[in-house]
């Protein structure tokens, strides 16, 4: 017979790496209530501009990575297309062996400029994991290296000069499995599909003798099935999300320009029932709690988008809680050198992870280098100081490049 502690550790896994220690804020707060979901990596921001940004990108400037931000915008997109290589090691102060590698892009086909289709390939270790138990000497008898996979494609396209609309497909695999001989204990790996939807609109108003840009954005993701470890016998939610964002750039003399932006972000799953919210001293109460957590545990991921916007114990207040904000400021020098701050905030009842972030770009026509850091609120959290590098190459721009050299 499986060990449960096994089963809850591995199909847990995920959920813990993304976020901090919450014992402290469980014990002085009895409303922490977090949204649980299964393949939690898959909200984690891939590239270093968005993250520099504080978590923002539903309506900022389109570029090689708005397939994990708001994939509507690769119609707006300045160039024929690109590729993008993002690289972030993850939980650093803790471990040097988990980390999340993102590969994206896009293309213009024909020879419009209405249409685009993009894709990306994330990868996330979760490093090397001990499941069995110990020999005499101290050595692990079983380790496995769990990770999570998701391949995905777009298309997107112009349905005006000022409006855009983009669709995602996505395919997702959890690996959490092991097979321990020795003991019986088993566990397998999980997959799923999900699809991606998301607008995007851009106009350029006059103030003063300026002309700047005015957009916003929205973008609902990973709308699928549920994802399980165990055969069946529990089910997790995708972490279906909506982003709305909004975006103003103007600029501040020849060659510069300054944008400031916004994000709204709210998880689309509903929130799982809690023992302590019932009157578990009685049996109607316990009869109660058991019948809403079958009805939570056997609900649709369709109906669970809907209920999740009136299901929080406390309420309306609750659900204002469980509403992320992002923040962000970019600065840009002839689009070739670029310096960002922004600021993510989430309550404390709903994980508290709030940070500041800094970042820097520098663009060679073909190739572009960003990084990030982060800078948590809180200095037990392991998320503190946790850097991304992101490597551009521009289609338009090598096209150009070869084009000289051939001459």
């Amino acid at each position: 017979m499986m060990k449960r502690n096994h089963i809850i550790f591995l199909s847990l896994l995920s959920l813990i790496l993304s976020l901090p220690a919450y014992a402290d804020n469980e014990i002085k707060d009895n409303e922490f209530n977090p949204v649980n979901t299964g393949v939690t990596t898959l909200s984690i921001a891939p590239d270093a501009r968005g993250s520099s940004l504080g978590n923002l990108g539903a309506a900022t400037d389109p570029d090689m990575n708005s397939q994990f931000w708001n994939p509507a915008k690769y119609a707006f997109g300045y160039s024929t297309g690109g590729l993008s290589l993002s690289y972030t090691p993850w939980l650093r102060k803790i471990v040097n062996d988990i980390f999340l590698a993102n590969l994206a892009g896009y293309w213009k086909p024909g020879s419009g400029d209405d249409q685009a289709i993009g894709a990306s390939l994330r990868y996330f270790s979760l490093g090397e994991v001990t499941t069995g138990g110990y020999t005499d000497d101290g050595s692990p008898t079983m380790t496995i290296n769990p990770y999570e996979f998701a391949i995905d494609f777009s298309y997107s396209r112009k349905f005006s000069e000022k409006f855009s609309g983009g669709v995602v497909v996505r395919y997702i695999l959890s690996d959490l499995s092991y097979n321990d001989t020795s003991t019986g204990e088993s566990n397998t790996a999980a997959s799923a599909f999900s699809v991606d939807a998301s607008g995007y609109f851009v106009t350029y108003p006059m103030i003063g003798r300026n002309e700047c840009q005015f957009s916003w954005g929205f973008d609902i993701s990973n709308i699928g099935s549920k994802v399980s470890y165990d055969h069946g016998a529990n089910n997790a939610f995708l972490p279906a999300n909506l982003r709305i964002g909004t975006n103003f750039m103007f600029p501040l003399a020849d060659y510069n320009t300054l944008s400031f932006g916004l994000d709204l972000n709210k998880l689309l799953v509903p929130t799982k029932p809690r023992a302590k919210d019932y009157q578990m001293e009685t049996a109607e109460g316990q009869a109660e709690y058991q019948e809403a957590l079958d009805k939570w545990e056997s609900m649709s991921s369709i109906t669970g988008i809907f209920k999740s916007f009136s299901d929080a114990p406390g309420g309306f207040k609750e659900e204002l809680q469980e509403i992320n904000v992002s923040l962000g400021a970019e600065y840009a020098y002839n689009q070739q050198f670029f310096a960002r701050l922004g600021y993510n905030y989430e309550h404390p009842n709903k994980g508290g992870r709030s940070y500041f972030a800094f970042g820097a770009g520098f663009s060679l026509n073909v190739v572009q280098l960003d990084a990030s850091y982060m800078l948590a609120t809180a200095q037990s959290s392991p998320l503190d100081q946790t850097l991304r590098f992101t490597l551009t190459f521009d289609m338009d721009g090598l096209r150009d490049l070869l084009g000289k050299r051939r001459r």
